[in-house]
């Protein structure tokens, strides 16, 4: 049985996880450009969700919840940080690059890097389904 060592690989090594970086690279420099398997879970799951999951419950929406059940989870995270990279990765997920000043400010506000950031929307990007054009 072969065994292929894809670490050094630009293309996979983000989906491999935040600890396989290339040969040459110091420690510090992979956890400034990649993120964790945990963090890429988290811009996975964030696929699914709606841009309206980024805005606070109406008064509304919170009685209705009380009266009938919840029905559903909640989809903000409990962990600040992540909280950030879920809403970033909302944003990427339905607008590319074209996030709020604000959502990217707490982004980095929340510890991580602009070159996170890069990664993020690379491999989002690339696994984004193309719009048909209209004609």
């Amino acid at each position: 049985m072969a065994y292929l060592h894809f670490s050094s690989d630009p293309i996979l090594s983000p989906f491999i996880g935040a600890d396989v970086v290339a040969p040459d690279a110091t420690p510090k420099q992979a956890a400034a450009t990649g993120l964790t398997a945990l963090e890429w879970s988290v811009v996975a799951l964030a696929q699914g969700d709606r841009m309206s999951s980024l805005r606070e419950p109406s008064p509304l929406s919170i009685a209705l919840g009380k009266v009938f059940g919840r029905g559903g989870r909640s989809p903000t995270l409990a962990d600040p940080r992540l909280e950030a990279l879920r809403r970033m990765a909302v944003h990427a997920w339905h607008r590319g690059f074209a996030v709020p000043t604000h959502e990217l400010t707490a982004f980095l506000r929340a510890g991580f890097t602009i070159e996170q950031y890069e990664t993020m929307q690379a491999s989002i990007g690339a696994a984004r389904p193309t719009r048909p054009e209209r004609h």
